[in-house]
Order: C-alpha cells, then structure tokens, then sequence
C-alpha cells in the first residue's frame, strides 16, 4: 500500500526553515541596520529542495507549496504573531531592528540568516 505524503507545510524541518528565511527577510527589509544573509538563505532553500525531494515531492509539488498564496498568507500571519509578540510593529521600524539585533545575538534560527550593518 503506498503511504500518502502530507502536505509540505506539515513537514516540519522545511516548513519551519521558510519561516525563519522569510521572518529575518521581513526584519532586514525593514531595518536598514541589518542585511539578509541571501546566498546563506538560497542554499539552504537548495537543500530544503533536495531533502522534499528525497521525501518523494516534485518539483511541481514544491513549486506550488511555495508559490500557493494560501501558504504564503499563512506563513506571513504566524510571522506577524511572531513579531506582535515581541512588540514589534510596522509604524516602529526601530523595533524589527531592535528584534533583528536580538536574533543575531542570540544566533537564532531567524538570526543565522541577518548580518548587523
């Protein structure tokens, strides 16, 4: 009996590690103090490629998942929970850099992929 494969976005190791690229895109593109670390972030999107490739998905399959404006509009609300809850808004662009400083200090999963300025 062949096994169904979930859905991308519930398996884990690659839906989290979009997350974290896509949250430290947001701070540094609201932040001038901070750069994404972009050629860190494409490499590990090679391999999150390569592994749900492994795990039986197609291109198309991964394509989709990530081009889906559904997954793309749930991915930006578990972000924006994220930063509110750290008190971060929009209208405080101070605050995504303040946020920004603290991940790259603590060397977060958000942090590994931001450079300080």
């Amino acid at each position: 009996m062949v096994q169904a494969k979930p859905p991308l976005r519930e398996v884990k190791e690659i839906d989290d590690e979009l997350y974290y690229i896509a949250v430290a895109k947001e701070i540094s593109e609201l932040c001038d103090e901070i750069t994404g670390r972009r050629m860190k972030a494409i490499g590990v999107m090679w391999a999150l490629r390569s592994k749900a490739n492994k795990l039986g998905y197609s291109d198309d399959e991964i394509r989709s998942y990530v081009d889906s404006d559904a997954e793309k509009a749930r991915m930006r609300a578990k972000g924006e929970a994220y930063l509110a809850q750290r008190g971060v808004t929009y209208e405080k662009p101070e605050t995504f850099c303040a946020l920004g400083r603290a991940e790259i200090e603590r060397n977060s999963a958000i942090g590994v992929y931001l450079r300080a300025n």
